[in-house]
Order: C-alpha cells, then structure tokens, then sequence
C-alpha cells in the first residue's frame, strides 16, 4: 500500500517507519509535515494513496482542518483517513467522524502497544477493497 503520513513530529514519523519495516507486506510511506503540505502533495500527485495516516494536532494547517478540506474535494473524499493521535478530546473524536474518517486511533505511550495498533490498522486495510477516484 501507498500510505500518506501526515505528522509534524520527527519521531513519531521514526517510529512509524521501524512498525512498518518489521511488516511482512511491505508499504510505501510518503510523510508530510502538515495538512498543507498534505494538500500540495495530494494535488501534484499522479497517484493518490490508498490509506491517509493523519496527526490532529500540526502546525499551520491541524488536521481537523485538513479533513474538512480533502472531505470537500471530489478527487479525493473518498481517501480513507485514520487519525492517529494522542488526542482522547471527545469533541475532535466526533467532529472527525463527522467529517467521515474511517478510524480514530490514540497512540499508546508503549511501543509494544503502538507498533500492534499500526499492524491492526494495516492488516485491515491491506485487505480491504480501496476505491480510486
């Protein structure tokens, strides 16, 4: 899978590349640092990704405000979005559901616990059939 990391911190973006280079199936990770650089990445893009991983809590453009944007956007709305946080904040809970993403994950402090998450969250959409606009 192509996989659209969206996070402004070094090494949660570390930490996520060593989950996935354990993997069996391996993915390809293009990281951004903020949802406009997201944006700019996902508009110059030839291909979309199958699977966007999305940090709330980014400078510049936080990811609530990135959902609203890529959710408003026919080419691609349809891109399944999994927020990967530390935010338990029952409020961006529910507003990004609203916005239609398709996962809310906390971040575990353990790694142990974060790096089972990711290959839950991966396993599935590995085998989940993606739409392409």
């Amino acid at each position: 899978m192509d996989i659209l990391l969206i996070e402004d911190d070094n090494i949660e973006i570390m930490k996520l590349e060593r989950t996935i280079a354990k993997m069996a199936v391996k993915h390809h990770i293009i990281s951004c640092k903020n949802g406009e650089e997201a944006l700019a990445h996902l508009e110059a893009a030839g291909d979309l990704p199958d699977l966007i991983l999305l940090d709330l809590n980014m400078p510049r453009m936080n990811g609530i405000e990135f959902l609203g944007i890529l959710k408003a956007n026919d080419r691609l709305k349809f891109l399944p979005s999994v927020i990967l946080t530390t935010s338990e904040n029952r409020a961006d809970l529910l507003k990004c559901y609203e916005l239609g993403i398709a996962g809310y994950i906390i971040k575990p402090l353990k790694y142990e616990e974060y790096e089972s998450k990711l290959n839950k969250v991966l396993d599935y959409w590995n085998i989940n059939e993606l739409f392409k606009a």
